[in-house]
């Protein structure tokens, strides 16, 4: 059998069809990483200024890093990219940053600064807004399984928006309201039958998910709002998927919305409507998703003609975006363990035969892959694992002129789908002792983190101008076994935190 090594061809045959052999393994893409990542002279990854290898040695590996300025950036560009399409229409537009894909006390803060209200869906979450010292005017409040107790806390706070997720949840925040002495604004999450991802959508009649109502029940639903009066009814509510690279499954989403929308307003004000989130941004340089100023502007083109159709004025549109904003602004930083170089067989083309006919022809070869195991893994990123996500990666310590190498990058813990980047070209040379980068990680990554394994989870770090502050703590050992009430009966051991600064 015939072993193709990477340095026999220009492109390993195990690669996916998506990722190309790069002229330079070192490059940093466009658009994948935040806009201050550079490489200074030495070779070394540089985030807003700052030198990775010093972020690694005073912090600790893994280690989450965000841009601020990106994040601020973003932040600014979706707010004004809304408002300026919606604003010719009479519309005002209001966007709410998604805290689900990470949040933190000073990302709330941020985000606030920069014009953005602020959606939870949890009492934990409301507690870091209010923590942070946000509004509660200004905070939406999701969820389709709220506690009793979240609902009134949300009440007493006096949040902006409750998100209706089911009819039962209607007599529930009436019943808070009402012991609360408060007229609570919500809306109705309706399911508008468009599913979306990336750049295809499907319409449908109806849709299977825990989220929402269907569309055909709205009208009861509101109805059923309108006879509390100690609620009122702000408008309806959808999310129709995520990572979506173009506006037409928000449009036609649009659309169905908008006629039940006019249906509601004979029976009482409508005064807005939430599209939500789910814009797309780019992970690896194969994606490449509209820009966020031609979304917004063909969503406001299908909901000016739309309300023009129907003799309606266009209403107050909110969005909320969470990955858009955050995600590009995150990048994790691992220290390398051990690599392997694994011999792969190779698939035979589908439905080449063999001479004669008969049976398909077995390969004749393999190929190399190799697998290049860092101090961290599912346990502070699984969307590779639970959604089979891509990412990329850079060796982040140095520039090498080695020949590119198909690698896989994997995690530490016990299970065979730990993952980290499926697939990525590297130089050939990386070793044990590099520091490696992975972009793309502000958003859901920190936030789905566990601590699998006893892993701790990794400590979360702003970088702007140059300079480096901690915006969450590692997780320690101990802090996991305190929570360990049998810990106590005999003498803890020495705690060698894994990854720590030396």
């Amino acid at each position: 059998m015939t072993v193709l090594h990477e340095a026999a061809v220009t492109a390993n045959p195990l690669a996916p069809a998506w990722l190309r052999h790069p002229d330079d393994a070192n490059a940093l893409a466009t658009g994948v990483w935040p806009a201050r990542a550079e490489r200074g002279q030495d070779g070394a990854l540089r985030l807003a200024g700052v030198d990775v290898r010093a972020l690694a040695r005073e912090y600790g590996t893994p280690l989450v890093v965000i841009d601020e300025d990106e994040v601020r950036e973003r932040a600014r560009r979706i707010r004004d990219a809304f408002a300026t399409v919606f604003a010719p229409l009479g519309a005002a537009t209001r966007v709410y940053y998604a805290g689900k894909a990470f949040l933190c006390t000073e990302v709330a803060r941020w985000v606030g600064s920069e014009g953005l209200h602020l959606d939870v869906a949890s009492g934990g979450e409301l507690a870091v807004a209010r923590a942070a010292g946000v509004d509660p005017g200004l905070l939406g409040f999701h969820g389709n399984n709220k506690s009793r107790a979240e609902i009134a806390r949300g009440v007493e706070l006096g949040v902006g928006a409750i998100v209706l997720d089911s009819v039962v949840e209607i007599g529930r925040v009436a019943e808070a309201a009402t012991a609360a002495g408060r007229v609570q604004p919500v809306r109705l999450r309706v399911n508008s039958g468009v599913h979306a991802s990336t750049h295809e959508y499907l319409a449908t009649a109806r849709e299977d998910q825990k989220f929402g109502i269907a569309l055909d029940a709205a009208e009861q639903a509101v109805a059923l709002i309108r006879a509390e009066p100690s609620l009122r009814f702000l408008g309806l509510h959808s999310h129709i998927g995520s990572q979506i690279f173009d506006d037409a499954g928000f449009g036609e989403a649009a659309r169905r919305l908008l006629g039940l929308h006019a249906r509601l307003r004979a029976g009482g004000e409508v005064p807005e409507l939430n599209l939500g989130g789910g814009f797309g941004i780019a992970y690896t340089a194969a994606d490449d998703p509209a820009p966020i100023e031609e979304i917004a502007a063909g969503l406001a083109r299908v909901v000016g003609e739309t309300c023009a159709e129907l003799g309606i004025p266009v209403p107050a549109i909110s969005i909320e975006p969470g990955r858009w904003i955050v995600g590009t602004a995150g990048v994790t930083l691992y220290a390398v363990g051990t690599t392997k170089d694994v011999e792969v067989p190779l698939a035979a083309p589908d439905g080449e035969a063999a001479a004669g006919g008969g049976e398909p022809a077995r390969a004749a070869g393999s190929a190399i892959r190799r697998y290049v195991s860092v101090d961290g893994g599912m346990s502070d990123n699984i969307r590779p694992a639970l959604y089979g996500a891509d990412y990329a990666a850079r060796v982040a310590d140095r520039a090498s002129a080695a020949e590119p190498a198909l690698v896989r990058v994997v995690g530490s813990h016990c299970e065979s789908g730990d993952i980290v980047v499926r697939a990525e070209y590297l130089p050939g040379d990386v070793a044990p002792g590099d520091l490696l980068a992975v972009p793309v990680t502000g958003a859901y990554s920190v936030s789905l983190a566990s601590t699998y394994n006893y892993l701790p989870r990794p400590a979360v770090v702003a970088v702007r101008d140059g300079a480096a502050r901690v915006l969450i703590r590692r997780e320690t050992l101990d802090d996991l076994l305190a929570r360990d009430l049998g810990a106590g009966a005999h003498e803890a051991p020495a705690d060698p935190t894994r990854g720590a600064p030396a």
